[in-house]
């Protein structure tokens, strides 16, 4: 039963103790996680950027650092409306600016235009989709041919939790995950093992082909 909420509250913080205590969790567990997605998608001056299910913001954070040109656009998405405007409070300056945008929304009803969006990246996110191929497609969707998306995480993490019953089914596996970012229009898919701080960590990355 606490697996279980545990692993709720994971995928969809709410405004409570426990939602309280996962967002402190996810700034001490995700920076690395978040910092490096933000570097391994290669950012330029220019691009327009997505992160789903951003959580409090630190990714964003890192992200608009590197969006200095005139075009650079930031854009979250996260179905946590505690999130939301946790991470809304923290890019209120970006926001103001008109240089981000977040949107509390689903990921498969997220109100970005298609082939706008030339890099995409998540931490820690995939396991929590409803539908991992749903969800694949409409990242497909909003991208530009050749954009690049970019997923961390640490499997090392993910499989203790799935044996501890907060993530059930096999949504978890990465090969899963892979295989329906390749059904969806997606090419070279593929996995390697960085590491940084004596962390050992996952990187995801595809290419939506069009």
């Amino acid at each position: 039963m606490l697996s279980k909420k545990v692993g709720k509250q994971l995928g969809h913080p709410t405004y409570s103790l426990t939602g309280w205590l996962v967002s402190k969790f996810f700034k001490w567990h995700n920076q690395i996680l978040e910092e490096n997605a933000v570097k391994l998608s290669n950012i330029q001056p220019n691009d327009t950027v997505l992160e789903l299910g951003h959580g409090p913001g630190f990714g964003l954070q890192v992200a608009s650092q590197l969006l200095t040109g005139p075009r650079g656009k930031l854009i979250g998405v996260d179905y946590s409306q505690y999130m939301h405007q946790m991470a809304s409070e923290r890019m209120k300056e970006q926001i103001s600016r008109g240089k981000a945008v977040l949107y509390y929304s689903d990921l498969v009803a997220m109100p970005i235009e298609e082939n706008t969006v030339d890099k995409v990246f998540h931490c820690n996110c995939y396991y929590f989709w409803p539908d991992l191929n749903m969800g694949a497609t409409a990242i497909h969707r909003v991208m530009k041919p050749g954009g690049i998306m970019v997923t961390t995480l640490r499997l090392d993490s993910v499989i203790k939790a799935a044996s501890m019953g907060v993530l059930t089914g096999d949504k978890w596996r990465p090969e899963v995950y892979m295989e329906a970012l390749q059904s969806s229009g997606f090419t070279d898919v593929r996995m390697e093992n960085k590491k940084e701080r004596n962390i050992t960590f996952q990187a995801v990355f595809a290419t939506a082909l069009k």
